[in-house]
């Protein structure tokens, strides 16, 4: 059973950046065909797509955030990252982590404020 875990800072301040990784058990980042993705909810919103990373380490990102995103990942401790920069207020959401197969993090509220 594969699980993932958030873990992060809850609280950012305004143009700084938002750092958040998810910790990946009972699979590997580099098992074939599998991608690994950041969603976010904002408040009263729904779900939004932000970004993965490939089994083979190929990244894509939601074009809407692209300028301000990277992910990234650490295989030997079998997690991957997000960093978000400059964000304001617009980017309170709780974060989740997801992989394609249907797995997802229990999720982790980040709030920005000063």
């Amino acid at each position: 059973q594969v699980q993932l875990q958030e873990s992060g800072p809850g609280l950012v301040k305004p143009s700084q950046t938002l750092s958040l990784t998810c910790t990946v058990s009972g699979g590997s980042l580099t098992t074939y065909d599998y991608w690994w993705r950041w969603i976010r909810q904002p408040p009263g919103k729904g779900l939004e797509w932000m970004g993965g990373i490939g089994y083979s380490g190929i990244t894509t990102y939601s074009p809407s955030l692209k300028s301000r995103t990277s992910i990234n990942w650490d295989t030997g401790k079998n997690e991957f990252t997000l960093q978000l920069s400059s964000v304001t207020s617009e980017d309170t959401a709780v974060y989740y982590c997801v992989s394609n197969k249907g797995y997802w993090g229990q999720g982790t509220q980040v709030t920005v404020s000063s």
